[in-house]
């Protein structure tokens, strides 16, 4: 008989050491999305997300929501005064060509990279993880995908967000390539200027990235409900593939 009051489990019945470590971190979800957010933002910009999205697509309660915290750094565009930023901005708005900060992104890379480490430690690979963000965060997360990537991951999602570095485009790995793309935009985005996404784009396609989804929005540097609807469809569709409704997969 297995009691249900844990109290009464001995020491000689208790996991102990790294046994005891793994089952403690273990994650029980089903995969994860990591969202990264904008310039001047925190976590709690889109931590929403945790909520909407299954709202939207039900399976999607059951992954991990993780949402970076960029670091303070000064920032040309404002004069060097400091503020969250996942590099350096030099150009507003942020049209096709500006200027990019190849260290600061580097930086950003590695940090989305810790996260994924984090959860592949947690027992979530990163094929049942999705990368993406939101402007800024957005910008990070196309190039720890494409320009950086040779990990296999679930998909990549950009919103409003810009390609950096295209230069690095030549030479994908084929993991990269594979790796399914949503990117979202805004029509009227006066910040990060709309023709960044047909730029962007077009520049994936001809670098070898085989399935990229790009819509846009009636809207401003922001998001849209119709939006956040794909949004949930698709992280769903790509950590649940061919998986009926209900039904769970062991990982």
């Amino acid at each position: 008989i297995i009691s249900t009051d844990i109290t009464s489990i001995t020491t000689a019945t208790k996991p102990t050491g790294i046994f005891a470590h793994a089952m403690s971190t273990a994650s029980t979800k089903r995969g994860a999305l990591i969202f990264l957010h904008g310039l001047g933002d925190s976590p709690a910009g889109w931590s929403s997300l945790q909520t909407s999205l299954p709202s939207l697509q039900s399976r999607l309660a059951d992954i991990e929501y993780v949402f970076p915290a960029a670091p303070t750094i000064p920032i040309t565009i404002n004069g060097g005064m400091t503020m969250t930023g996942w590099f350096d901005v030099f150009d507003w708005p942020i049209a096709v060509g500006s200027k990019d900060d190849p260290v600061g992104l580097d930086r950003s890379v590695a940090q989305i990279e810790a996260e994924v480490a984090k959860l592949e430690g947690k027992g979530i690979p990163a094929s049942r993880i999705v990368v993406g963000g939101f402007s800024q965060g957005a910008a990070a997360s196309l190039l720890a995908v494409y320009g950086r990537n040779t990990r296999a991951y679930a998909g990549c999602v950009c919103l409003s967000g810009w390609l950096t570095l295209p230069s690095e485009l030549k030479d994908l790995s084929a993991t990269a390539k594979a790796t399914p793309l949503f990117w979202g935009h805004g029509q009227h985005d006066d910040k990060v200027l709309f023709p960044q996404q047909k730029f962007g784009v077009e520049k994936l396609r001809e670098a070898g990235v085989e399935d990229v989804e790009d819509q846009s929005y009636p809207v401003g540097h922001s998001s849209h409900p119709a939006e956040v609807q794909r949004l949930a469809e698709f992280v769903d569709a790509k950590l649940f593939a061919e998986q009926p409704a209900g039904v769970k997969e062991d990982l």
